[in-house]
């Protein structure tokens, strides 16, 4: 690396890194450890400035997400042999943690989760009320159902992690540059040049790992394409006791700290500090900052190593309630409190990857749970830059995962202050957080509404999920319960059967929606995806694969011209997608994005063609998989004869304006509304996949079954596992996607999706398991009981020839 004459600024870097907080500093330690040492890191102060100096340093394993609990789990594996890799020596303390569960749905929760961690190797285990009281004697456990233990949970040290990480990324040839604040970026080809104090210098590659800074840091790549950085700054609590009587007892007996606890159902941990407790709690009147005049007006342009006032009242309840769940701290005195800024996200999860819209940049910002995830975030941000993908399923944490309707200030605040007030929530299978609702609609809402429809957002899209009728419980209290039993179940099978029957409608707003042409599209997109392209007048489902040979995404693809397509693919990929195809297109080629200003209608079920047939000058007689450009109630649609439902049917595809009118048509007739909870119903029981699940980029995609949509040359060897069907033993509830699935004892696989099928009468799952089990009994982990399920092979479990869909 070439230093400039000017002082320490080389002239160029591989890679520049923009905030030296941990996860920063741990994206620069793993870039060097991949062998890309070429590498710059920037902090506009010292390292550990921002949210690292003030933060508790807790490392739990648990989480409810596939891919933060691989983030962590690599944290704490790295954290362990840390200090002796890098020579530094850091206080990590693994103490073990318990979480107190106060109710039934509370430890089946804990059983997913410890689920989950088997799939993962970890070795968190079912507690039982003797065995919280003989860990954490100093604990009252009276009034509990249960608990979960995790014997690998402790906490660290956040400054010393952060200097051991960078000592790490020293020796190995990369190189940090403290007090030396970046005041901007310029785009230079395919690469950047970073603006700072102390002059420019020239990358490929820029990453935006500035902490509570990020939004701000954000703004410079708005310019290039980026929408604005959706994130809130929340003030965040934790106070530290004075040394407490019974602790210091313990300690000098037993040696090492107490395990942390944690109450999620109350929203606080509690955690020995010295021989005192630490008191973090999550409350639900939280304060979030820098939102406006009401909240402390801008941003400072600098905060680094500072706090703010205490705030004891807003958690005063929660002091309350620890003080009677461990009595010895009602004795203690406070020492100190600690009131600093965290960042959120709208859902509450990190951004690490790509960011939206705009080429070899990336972002690895808006951690909550920094020091947790720093060193699992280090590994991701690194993988993505140098591999083109992470080795694990990483789309919970992907930029691309936010539409642009993330980034509405009213709509951050709201989802980041309902997010940390409800930092331990369940998210139970059918319920929907209220905050932020209604962003991007369909021009039939206000009518679904008053159908009945209860709502759930799908990639920002309100959707209806199930049509409640006079008398039907819709309260926030009867979706708190992870069985499949409840309002929606009777409703569900009604919806079912009128499609079985009849005809179903579904509005189905929000489909990402892109149409290519160009000369020269279809030899470009035929050489962007596995299989082949649809002739003039067809679609097909059409397979990406990613850089590490991993699924990357999958679209339908309609073909209207030798040179002119439609690519459709989920509501939630957009960004993902958008980014996928422009990225990689050549001058020439148009590419359009009309998810916004079109919308979709599924008409389905056996009478479908005779409820539509007075509707359209279109060919009703037009084999499966056709599309067509025709009308329909007179307005012009693009016609497609396919249905996600596995009935006969059509997608109608046409201008937002329109719809209302096709869609009271339809409802003229004896055609019935359905939402999405009776399509996965049915989707399930046709073996088709769901993006996000079933389609991740943790699997290939010979693993996922794509072996007809890819070109048997480039087929390879088969594949050891795949996905297969499950029948299961119906106990009430449904699994959960990375549900462990074993035989004879041993983990052989995982449900990728499951539901009740109500044409068949039978629970389903997909779930990936070793190649040619079809035949086998196994057994299913769900929510703590073991079920038992029959292996059928990859396919329809109703009408597997396809006899309705064709008819």
């Amino acid at each position: 690396m070439n230093t400039t004459e000017k002082g320490r600024l080389p002239e160029k870097a591989k890679v520049i890194i923009i905030g030296g907080g941990a996860v920063g500093v741990s994206s620069l330690y793993h870039l060097a450890k991949l062998g890309w040492t070429d590498c710059l890191l920037l902090e506009r102060n010292e390292l550990t400035a921002g949210s690292t100096w003030h933060a508790a340093g807790n490392c739990p394993n648990f989480a409810g997400s596939w891919a933060i609990m691989n983030i962590q789990r690599y944290s704490m594996a790295l954290y362990r042999g840390l200090a002796e890799e890098v020579d530094y020596p850091m206080n990590y303390h693994v103490s073990g943690t318990i979480r107190y569960a106060h109710s039934q749905e509370r430890m089946e929760e804990f059983e997913h989760v410890r689920a989950m961690g088997d799939l993962q190797g970890l070795k968190m285990t079912r507690m039982t009320i003797e065995e919280m009281k003989e860990k954490y004697p100093i604990g009252e456990t009276h009034d509990l159902v249960g608990g979960l233990w995790d014997p690998e949970d402790g906490d660290i040290d956040p400054a010393q992690l952060t200097q051991a990480l960078a000592k790490g990324a020293r020796d190995l040839g990369a190189k940090i540059v403290r007090n030396c604040p970046v005041t901007g970026v310029t785009q230079a080809g395919e690469g950047w040049i970073v603006h700072t104090e102390q002059g420019d210098v020239a990358c490929d590659y820029v990453v935006n790992a500035a902490g509570y800074y990020a939004a701000r840091v954000g703004k410079w790549f708005e310019e290039y394409g980026r929408p604005p950085l959706p994130m809130v700054v929340m003030s965040h609590q934790y106070l530290l006791t004075e040394p407490i009587p019974e602790i210091e007892e313990w300690t000098k007996e037993h040696g090492g700290k107490l395990p942390m606890v944690r109450d999620p159902d109350i929203s606080y941990y509690l955690r020995q500090e010295k021989t005192g407790l630490n008191l973090g709690p999550y409350e639900r009147n939280c304060v979030s900052v820098w939102t406006g005049p009401e909240n402390g007006g801008e941003m400072p342009e600098d905060f680094s190593f500072q706090l703010w006032q205490e705030d004891l009242d807003r958690i005063e309840d929660y002091i309350a309630d620890a003080m009677e769940r461990v009595p010895p701290l009602a004795t203690a005195g406070v020492s100190s409190v600690i009131n600093g800024p965290i960042p959120y996200s709208p859902d509450g999860l990190p951004l690490i990857g790509p960011m939206p819209g705009v080429k070899n940049a990336y972002d690895a910002n808006v951690f909550t749970f920094g020091i947790a995830q720093g060193g699992g975030a280090g590994k991701v941000l690194a993988d993505w830059i140098v591999k083109g993908a992470p080795d694990w399923d990483c789309f919970d944490v992907d930029p691309r995962r936010f539409g642009a309707y993330a980034s509405d200030p009213a709509y951050c605040k709201a989802k980041a202050e309902e997010v940390y007030g409800h930092e331990y929530g369940m998210h139970f299978q059918h319920m929907r957080w209220p905050a932020g609702a209604n962003m991007l609609t369909s021009p039939n809402h206000e009518t679904l509404a008053a159908q009945g429809a209860q709502f759930a957002p799908f990639g920002g899209w309100e959707r209806a999920t199930w049509f409640a009728q006079e008398g039907d419980d819709t309260s926030w209290e009867s979706t708190q319960t992870w069985k499949r039993e409840g309002p929606w179940l009777k409703r569900v099978a009604e919806e079912v059967e009128n499609v079985k029957t009849g005809t179903g409608v579904l509005d189905l707003s929000g489909f990402s929606r892109f149409d290519l042409e160009g000369e020269g599209a279809a030899d470009w997109l035929a050489g962007m995806i596995a299989g082949r392209l649809p002739k003039v007048g067809r679609m097909t489902l059409c397979y990406f694969n990613g850089p590490t040979g991993k699924f990357a995404t999958e679209m339908s693809v309609s073909r209207w011209g030798e040179d002119r397509f439609t690519l459709i693919t989920a509501a939630v990929a957009r960004d993902h997608d958008r980014d996928l195809l422009t990225h990689a297109m050549p001058e020439g080629l148009t590419l359009t994005d009309r998810s916004e200003d079109m919308s979709c209608l599924l008409v389905t079920g056996p009478t479908s063609r005779d409820i539509l047939a007075p509707m359209t000058e279109g060919d009703l007689s037009a084999s499966w998989l056709s599309v067509q450009e025709t009308t329909v109630c007179g307005k012009p649609v693009r016609l497609q004869r396919v249905s996600f439902a596995g009935e006969l049917g059509w997608e109608i595809h046409g201008a937002r304006d329109d719809m209302p009118t096709i869609y009271a048509t339809l409802m003229e007739t004896e055609a019935k509304p359905f939402g999405m909870f009776a399509l996965d119903s049915m989707r399930i029981e046709k073996g088709y996949r769901a993006w996000g699940t079933d389609l991740s980029p943790g699997y290939t995609l010979r693993e996922v079954g794509a072996d007809r949509f890819i070109r048997k040359e480039d087929r390879g060897e088969d594949p050891a596992r795949c996905l297969h069907v499950l029948v299961l033993e119906d106990i009430g509830y449904d699994p959960l996607p990375m549900s462990p699935i074993r035989a004879g004892g041993e983990i052989v696989g995982e449900v990728t999706s499951a539901n009740f099928g109500h044409r068949v009468g039978k629970p389903l799952a997909m779930a990936m398991l070793p190649r040619g089990s079809e035949g086998q009994t196994v057994e299913v982990e769900v929510f703590g009981h073991k079920v038992n399920a029959t292996v059928h092979a990859d396919g329809a479990m109703w009408d597997a020839e396809n006899d309705r869909i064709r008819a």
